[in-house]
């Protein structure tokens, strides 16, 4: 779908010219739409019948904002054309349906959109998830401190070895993991996704993606005989997989892949629970990144101000050396970032390095919290203690690192 660009700066602008386009074409109320959720740079578009109204909304920094609502008849008008696009059936309304489709823009940009819908109460529910090849960024700017960087890039360039990068749903794990790929992706060598699906396509590397059939474990024992240097597994989720990983990891392959736990001493129990043995994990895995993604302050409306005893007694339990005259920033509000008073998004990191002492330590089976010690002992940087350095530096606000962190 070609799509013509919008300057569109907030989402009261949005919302003004949709209210105006809705006398025209489908076509290009949908033109509108699209066009303004990506130019806020939005990860999703949600579509919602209520009772009496159809509800849109977008999901920018990781939070849904609601842009406007609009008629039933106008919505299916815009179910239809959306339906059309993403090749789902339009005679089909009780069961759900995905899809995808392109948009293209004049400066020769591609947008990738996944489009899921879903039965709901009042109609069907859409969301639309945008992925703009925009939102990628250089491992140098995703949020890593300076050491915690050096290691990473020391780390990468080993041979062979596993790397897990973890944490929830939307923690910017296939960001991170994208970031490392550019990173080390040169002609010498030949690195193999396995993606469940495929969200950027990168030049100079091979990309598969799961399908009936061909699921992360038989797809990683086919991409084992393609030669490859480096493999990419989008998510390890059963035993096979993990085995399979390990074993490369240990035969000669750098492997990458992600899991889903709470932080990086999780992720040695969340192995073991999978049926992965304590004395492989710790020979087969180099680093394991656990990480969260924060809102960035708005540099056009934020402030500076003293924190409150109870917020100063909050950074001293993470940070020992607290100067006397701390601020930490406040929010605002301005048009620039939608009155939320943030704008982009930064991350935060908890890195485990698993070097002799903690391998011989990992082959004992100890409990998470031992092995979190134990790391911290050995110089990781807890996730909370990376957020409150963040805030120290006025990138974010302590109400934030309460809402990710806790």
């Amino acid at each position: 779908m070609n799509v013509s660009s919008q300057p569109i700066k907030n989402i009261l602008e949005l919302k003004a010219k949709i209210a105006q386009s809705t006398s025209q074409k489908t076509s290009d109320v949908l033109d509108i739409i699209l066009a303004g959720a990506v130019c806020l740079e939005s990860s999703d578009l949600h579509i919602e019948p209520e009772k009496e109204r159809i509800k849109i909304r977008v999901r920018i920094d990781g939070v849904l904002q609601e842009v406007t609502v609009i008629d039933k008849k106008l919505y299916q008008a815009l179910l239809s054309r959306i339906k059309l696009l993403a090749k789902l059936k339009l005679n089909i309304s009780h069961q759900p349906q995905d899809g995808r489709f392109s948009l293209l823009f004049p400066e020769e940009l591609a947008v990738e959109v996944r489009v899921s819908s879903l039965p709901a109460e009042h109609g069907e529910a859409l969301v639309l998830r945008i992925l703009n090849p925009k939102t990628l960024v250089e491992m140098e700017k995703l949020g890593l401190k300076n050491d915690l960087l050096a290691l990473l890039k020391k780390e990468i360039k080993k041979p062979n070895g596993m790397i897990i990068v973890t944490g929830p749903t939307g923690s910017g794990k296939t960001t991170t993991l994208y970031a490392l790929m550019k990173k080390i992706q040169k002609p010498e060598i030949k690195i193999i996704t396995i993606e469940d699906p495929i969200e950027y396509h990168l030049e100079g590397i091979s990309q598969t993606q799961v399908k009936k059939g061909y699921d992360f474990a038989s797809g990683l024992k086919s991409v084992m005989r393609q030669d490859p240097d480096v493999i990419l597994v989008g998510e390890v989720r059963d035993l096979e997989t993990v085995q399979t990983a390990i074993q490369a990891a240990l035969t000669g392959h750098l492997v990458f892949t992600t899991l889903h736990t709470n932080d990086g001493a999780g992720t040695v129990a969340r192995l073991i629970a999978l049926g992965a043995e304590p004395s492989n994990i710790g020979p087969a895995v180099n680093l394991i990144i656990a990480q969260r993604l924060l809102r960035r302050i708005c540099p056009k409306c934020s402030a500076l101000r003293e924190p409150t005893a109870q917020e100063l007694r909050e950074i001293k339990k993470e940070i020992k050396d607290v100067p006397a005259n701390v601020k930490i920033p406040e929010v605002k509000g301005c048009k620039n970032c939608n009155s939320t008073g943030y704008r982009g998004r930064i991350g935060i990191f908890e890195i485990m390095l698993i070097d002799d002492e903690m391998e011989n330590f990992i082959v004992t089976k100890p409990s998470i919290a031992a092995l979190k010690a134990m790391a911290v002992k050995r110089g990781m940087v807890p996730l909370k203690q990376d957020a409150i350095l963040k805030v120290l530096k006025a990138m974010t606000t302590l109400a934030e690192v309460e809402r990710i962190v806790g």
